[in-house]
């Protein structure tokens, strides 16, 4: 398999992170996670990464908070995550570098475009964490802001679930399953791929997604070698 991209944008949620126990950090499911970027990262693609947060928080469920500090706490989630994936990437020889949308300087870099850019051209994977640093912007929002950033060819959004449906298909068995989707298809039938800012983003700077399941053998590799698996949006 050859990759037809040669930088792409990995959005991983932080429910992918926890595997079967769905909250936490499961490491035999992060050091799954990290053989298979491995595949790609020996190709000479350029890997980045935007990771969520709701293995350990869900700011939009949580009650009687302010949404802003909700929003907050969930930042600091993904800079959690970010560092376990930095490890798990590192232990596997990949050279990497965390940079946080809010400043913590002990333990990552702050977020610069050209110092990202430069970085993924020396060869290292990028892990963007804390969003986009304001609150009422979903993870998914900034995966889109990041690929327009540092112009990625794809945003490849590794999920639970296989594809996108136009319901869930654990509660509805007649949802149907899309090979093929155009952004506007994702706001008009507002389907739950991404949020409306995130999916408004992509197809306002012409950014393409694969959705697949990150479970799946060798899914990573498949969706940059341009195999047909999941949902493509274009």
């Amino acid at each position: 398999m050859k990759p037809i991209y040669k930088r792409v944008l990995l959005k991983v949620s932080g429910e992918a992170l926890a595997g079967e126990k769905g909250f936490g950090l499961d490491t035999p499911t992060i050091k799954k996670m990290a053989a298979e970027i491995k595949d790609v990262y020996d190709t000479g693609v350029q890997i980045a990464v935007v990771v969520g947060g709701g293995n350990f928080w869900r700011g939009r469920t949580s009650s009687n908070m302010d949404r802003a500090t909700a929003d907050y706490i969930g930042m600091l989630a993904t800079c959690m995550n970010a560092l376990a994936l930095q490890e798990a990437f590192e232990d596997l020889g990949m050279q990497t570098r965390v940079q946080t949308a809010i400043e913590m300087r002990e333990v990552a870099e702050p977020y610069i475009r050209r110092r990202a850019i430069h970085q993924l051209e020396e060869g290292k994977i990028v892990i963007f964490g804390a969003g986009t640093g304001n609150p009422f912007f979903s993870t998914d929002t900034t995966a889109a802001l990041r690929a327009a950033e540092i112009d990625a060819e794809v945003i490849l959004l590794a999920k639970n679930i296989d594809a996108v449906y136009s319901a869930d298909p654990k509660i509805d068995p007649n949802a149907v399953r899309y090979e093929h989707l155009t952004h506007w298809d994702v706001l008009e039938k507002d389907l739950k791929v991404m949020d409306s800012t995130a999916a408004s983003l992509c197809r306002d700077n012409h950014i393409d997604i694969k959705v697949f399941a990150i479970a799946g053998e060798g899914n990573v590799m498949k969706a940059v070698c341009g195999e047909k698996i999941g949902t493509s949006i274009t």
